[in-house]
């Protein structure tokens, strides 16, 4: 129970449950849920914005896969799988505390704050093992309310940041693409070619290239080129003509190798990005590295292991982060060292067609899209919904 309530909480809320692997149709929302009370330790966030991430549409499709390809399920690296339904879904919170639990001081009562989406499996481990998130295997911010572990959910006062934007740079796609790359060492004056570079991950990774001293190459459509260099590419490559890739890379680096990519895309690609690392081997001064995070272009890639081992490319598997590293972003979040690329928000209860609008969304489509409860909706949507002025 909580111990202090700074006003009271309605008994119920409104949330959209997933009951079950499927299409959107598995998505239905309801406005009788139990409000959730803190626990010792604990938190209750009013949440104000919610980040969409890829991975709610995979797991509700069930496209984590980890043994048989056609597998259809989610992934369970802990043993048992977590995601049990009915399950409430978002991972990137942000909102307002308003109520805490026994041995949380009060003086949190109306923080505005993000939350560090991860459930760890224990204090603090420099790698994190058993990866789990709220949203899958606890219930997520796709709800008016939400009780989290006191020291997860940070304060960000910036009052320049709109809760939405600030829902924007959510931990699910941020901590990733930091964790990708210190994962790989990446390193100041390196060139990293940032695959899937309009997405979250990638607006992510481009701009934590810059704060580390790296040099981000970007993937992606011409037409969001200019977006993409004012976040700070250093130039955008066009996937195009696959047979034309490689030469098309290096003659915008000059001719020099990647030193690293960052891959969110896979499938038939990744061949092509191990071949931007392998020219020149001869004086490199570190080894060609791939961190790896997703698979939007295909879950399968064929790639001949001697490639792999007599080029000594190093390979990273990368899925979620540690507590230091959330805590290092969540510092850049506070100094602006990074900055928010929102793209729309909808409506809580429209979650179907920010769903089918997120699957099909148009060359125009950059960074994230947000879910605001609809009690929130005209403080903290309206000015980012799609037809805002």
């Amino acid at each position: 129970m909580a111990d202090v309530t700074a006003r009271s909480t309605p008994p119920t809320m409104a949330a959209m449950l997933l009951t079950g692997h499927g299409g959107i149709e598995k998505l239905e929302y309801r406005q009788d849920m139990a409000t959730p009370e803190p626990q010792a330790g604990e938190v209750l966030v009013q949440v104000t914005a919610t980040a969409k991430n890829n991975t709610d549409r995979k797991a509700r499709e069930g496209l984590y896969p980890t043994k048989d390809k056609g597998d259809v399920t989610s992934f369970a690296m802990g043993g048992e799988p977590t995601l049990t339904f009915p399950r409430i879904q978002g991972a990137d919170v942000a909102g307002r505390v308003v109520a805490v639990g026994e041995g949380v001081d009060t003086s949190r009562i109306g923080e505005r704050g993000l939350l560090d989406f991860n459930l760890y499996a224990d204090d603090r481990r420099d790698i994190n093992l058993t990866p789990d998130y709220y949203g899958h295997g606890a219930d997520g911010g796709y709800a008016e309310y939400i009780a989290v572990p006191s020291d997860q959910f940070h304060h960000v006062p910036n009052p320049e940041l709109h809760d939405a934007e600030l829902a924007a740079m959510g931990m699910c796609s941020y901590q990733t693409a930091y964790h990708m790359m210190t994962s790989a060492g990446i390193g100041a004056g390196e060139r990293v070619l940032v695959t899937g570079a309009s997405g979250g991950v990638g607006t992510a990774l481009i701009q934590l290239c810059r704060v580390v001293g790296a040099i981000p190459y970007a993937v992606s459509q011409p037409d969001k080129a200019d977006a993409l260099i004012a976040l700070g590419a250093e130039a955008v490559i066009d996937r195009g003509d696959l047979p034309t890739f490689v030469d098309r890379v290096l003659a915008t680096t000059g001719g020099q190798p990647i030193d690293a990519v960052m891959d969110l895309v896979g499938g038939e690609m990744t061949n092509l990005f191990i071949d931007t690392m392998i020219v020149d081997m001869q004086h490199r001064k570190r080894y060609p590295r791939l961190s790896i995070a997703g698979a939007s272009g295909g879950n399968l890639s064929e790639i001949m292991w001697t490639r792999i081992y007599l080029y000594q490319v190093q390979i990273f598997g990368v899925s979620h982060g540690t507590r230091e590293e959330a805590e290092q972003l969540m510092a850049w979040i506070r100094s602006g060292e990074l900055k928010p690329v929102l793209h729309a928000a909808f409506k809580l209860s429209e979650l179907h067609d920010a769903e089918r609008y997120f699957v099909n969304r148009g060359s125009n489509y950059l960074g994230k899209i947000v879910i605001v409860p609809d009690s929130q909706w005209e403080s903290h949507g309206a000015p980012f919904a799609l037809n805002a002025s």
